[in-house]
């Protein structure tokens, strides 16, 4: 699994709301989640905070599963990762230009010329990275194209 996300945000935090926190024993959770427009709230163990990041920023995600990119001409139009002791769940919300048909053809084809385990089920893709991690893409239909959703579970 990618994780540019988080290390993109790592310079960001000097120029933003932020507020400092003791955590209590045992909660040394990370959460951080972005919408559309750029919006960044992070919740650290040591500190917590705000930020606005460039729309344009979220829109190119650089994303990759096993060197599988989102569909070409996809953006990123949000995302959300928590963090844990006992793993982290990444949730990416995704447009796509193509029907659902399309785009769902397009990460079996992927995953399969890169040997990676991937079954379409109904209108959600399943299956497990190369490091045992599992995941999810859900894909349904938009005004122009498609919007999808991918959820990473990582027990590491």
């Amino acid at each position: 699994m990618n994780r540019s996300a988080f290390l993109i945000l790592l310079p960001l935090l000097g120029a933003c709301d932020m507020h400092s926190k003791t955590p209590a024993k045992g909660d040394e959770n990370v959460v951080i989640q972005a919408d559309d427009g750029g919006n960044v709230e992070f919740d650290l163990p040591v500190v917590g905070g705000k930020l606005k990041v460039p729309a344009g920023m979220m829109h190119s995600g650089d994303v990759d599963i096993d060197g599988v990119k989102l569909m070409p001409g996809s953006s990123v139009n949000g995302f959300s990762v928590f963090a844990g002791d006992k793993g982290a769940t990444v949730n990416l919300g995704f447009r796509a230009p193509a029907s659902p048909d399309e785009v769902r053809s397009y990460y079996v084809a992927e995953f399969k010329k890169k040997g990676v385990e991937a079954a379409l089920n109904g209108d959600t893709i399943t299956g497990k990275s190369k490091d045992g991690s599992d995941f999810t893409i859900q894909v349904a239909p938009a005004a122009k194209g498609s919007q999808g959703k991918i959820v990473i579970h990582d027990k590491d």
